[in-house]
């Protein structure tokens, strides 16, 4: 048997209550896709983002839903060793991805910036709604998972002095008509890491030149990394800290908050007192 299905194989067999079963669940639940959806996975490189574009490859197969996809991996500036890993694990698990590129890293590089990662995540999300457009997709599918959720709903109390969450969609504010997903919202990342494990696979982490000594491992700092420490300890002591997290915020109590922010307009709950 090939490679390629072999891994199919597992995601569907070997994994299918901690991937795919959680994957299409998060489909059903959060209304992710719908009939005739014209949908751009992006592909960064990493274990999440080529992991979901297995699922909705299977999902495209034998899902009752009729939709369609496009594999884009957008190129910000790779060096050819980083690039080539990309295509060489496409070809592995057999996606037709597409390549385009950018000049991101250019840009960024000659920007004085204190938070160059900050300004490339914006940068990189105006350039794949560009290309969604392009392309003429009304969905952008991404691969944030589980704990991207928790993690940043904690980097938003700790560091943003507000409570909210990674929602499993939403419409973009720039580009009309499009809509941005995550299938992962469920998956949690120990369970894609078995998975990368269990089918011999390696993939890029941070392939940025400013990072590219750390492209195959996280061993940069950085304050995401500090949560995930964070929550791993508490889980030490408290088995259910990261379903405790995600419920937390689907089963928000207004009765006993001291005020709320929606479109920008602040409301005390001395307004109702």
């Amino acid at each position: 048997m090939e490679k390629y299905k072999e891994i199919e194989r597992s995601i569907i067999k070997k994994f299918r209550k901690e991937i795919w079963s959680k994957f299409v669940k998060a489909v059903s639940e959060y209304k992710l896709i719908d009939e005739n959806d014209n949908i751009m996975v992006c592909i960064s490189g990493g274990k999440d983002s080529f992991l979901l574009a297995k699922c909705i490859q299977e999902l495209q197969r034998h899902g009752k839903v009729k939709f369609n996809a496009h594999y884009v991996v957008m190129d910000p500036g790779y060096n050819d060793y980083n690039l080539k890993f990309i295509i060489d694990n496409a070809k592995i698990l057999n996606i037709p991805i597409k390549i385009f590129k950018s000049d991101i890293f250019d840009v960024v590089a000659n920007v004085d910036s204190k938070s160059p990662c900050y300004l490339c995540a914006r940068m990189r999300r105006g350039y794949l709604y560009s290309k969604a457009q392009e392309l003429g997709c009304n969905k952008i599918a991404l691969g944030h998972h589980f704990n991207d959720v928790i993690e940043t709903t904690l980097l938003s109390m700790f560091y943003g002095s507000e409570i909210k969450t990674m929602l499993p969609k939403l419409h973009s504010d720039n580009f009309e008509g499009i809509e941005l997903i995550r299938p992962l919202y469920l998956v949690k990342e120990d369970d894609i890491i078995a998975f990368k494990k269990a089918n011999d696979l390696t993939f890029i982490n941070c392939a940025c030149r400013f990072t590219e000594g750390c492209s195959l491992i996280n061993d940069g700092t950085s304050k995401r990394k500090e949560i995930k420490e964070l929550i791993k300890n508490l889980k030490k002591v408290n088995k259910d800290i990261e379903n405790n997290i995600f419920k937390s915020m689907d089963n928000i109590n207004l009765n006993c908050v001291l005020g709320t922010k929606q479109d920008g307009k602040y409301k005390s709950f001395l307004d109702e007192y």
